[in-house]
């Protein structure tokens, strides 16, 4: 091996530990707001800790499309239509007579959605952020067609009731499903070879396919899997509230998209974790809750998520940066 391969090798375990670092760095701002939030919640509201089942509950639904949204971010796009993937599943579910085939109908709804975002950005070259806020409003409209803009409730109400109730403590159905959606995905980004390859997406699109990677079936899975698990969260949303809410997810974009950023999922790929946006989905969601129980109206409470994703992003070089790329490709400068 001569000293120019040396140093090479060298280098690459330079990069490799420093990107090491810059991950834990990250998930650390999010655990240190974590931190605050909860030390502020204990001052301001002790009774968010006691109420486990509002809390958690909150937590799942916004930590659920997060959830969701980590691959697509993971590989540097973004998938805006989740909110309206979530209210017109919800509607699909309640229009159906079995609840069983309503569920199976609002899961392949997500499924389909994401594999439409994916050929927008895939095949025809459409810009992400682009192809999916034309989706979000595309299907908006749709739920609000398919709903007669009121909201619809679902066939089997006893089913949606037992839903609600509590298993274990205050661990509802809802909570179980966003644990074992957390799990399948952490496997699934830390194991699976289809998942660490989302990572190299992320980091070089170009030398990935170099590499021999199909960028472009990676691309289709993660928007497929932002999709299923959007939908996901509007059949779990819809059997809580045994009703499916053509609004529902009005204000779940925003924060879903703050929990993966907090949680130290860089916009432009390459790296972050579902970890880090479990973080980022409890902190969101008791500051959420302490609001909320301190009589903080819903439009002041975007403020402070604004807020919350602001102070993130300004606190991450790499987020920063993103950011500022985003919004120079989306004016086309």
């Amino acid at each position: 091996m001569n000293e120019l391969q040396t140093l090479d090798l060298r280098g690459a375990g330079q990069t490799s530990r420093l990107r090491s670092v810059l991950g834990r760095r990250t998930e650390g701002r999010g655990l240190a707001l974590l931190a605050i939030v909860v030390v502020a919640a204990a001052i301001n509201e002790p009774l968010v800790f006691t109420s486990y089942q509002v809390t958690l509950g909150f937590v799942a639904l916004i930590g659920l499309v997060a959830l969701g949204l980590t691959p697509v971010i993971l590989m540097g796009e973004l998938d805006l239509s989740v909110a309206s993937t979530l209210a017109v599943s919800g509607v699909i579910l309640a229009s159906v007579p079995s609840l069983y085939l309503g569920i199976a109908a609002a899961l392949g709804a997500g499924l389909l959605i994401g594999a439409i975002n994916a050929f927008f950005v895939v095949k025809v070259g459409i810009n992400s952020f682009i192809a999916t806020l034309g989706m979000l409003f595309a299907l908006r409209g749709l739920a609000f067609v398919l709903s007669d803009e009121k909201p619809v409730p679902v066939t089997n109400i006893d089913a949606a009731i037992n839903f609600g109730l509590p298993l274990i403590g205050p661990i509802t159905p809802r909570v179980i499903i966003f644990a074992l959606v957390f799990v399948a995905l952490q496997v699934f980004l830390t194991k699976a070879r289809a998942g660490r390859e989302l990572y190299a997406v992320g980091g070089n699109r170009e030398a990935a396919r170099d590499a021999g990677i199909p960028v472009s079936r990676r691309l289709f899975s993660g928007f497929m899997i932002s999709g299923l698990v959007a939908a996901l969260a509007g059949v779990v949303n819809t059997l809580t509230l045994t009703a499916a809410d053509p609004t529902a997810g009005s204000t779940v974009l925003l924060a879903s998209i703050a929990a993966a950023i907090i949680g130290g999922v860089v916009l432009t790929g390459g790296r972050g974790s579902v970890l880090g946006t479990l973080i980022g989905a409890l902190s969101l969601g008791i500051l959420s809750v302490t609001l909320t129980f301190i009589g903080v109206q819903v439009d002041i409470q975007q403020i402070f998520i604004g807020g919350v994703l602001f102070l993130a992003v300004i606190t991450d070089p790499a987020s920063l940066k993103a950011a500022v790329g985003t919004i120079r490709s989306t004016l086309g400068r």
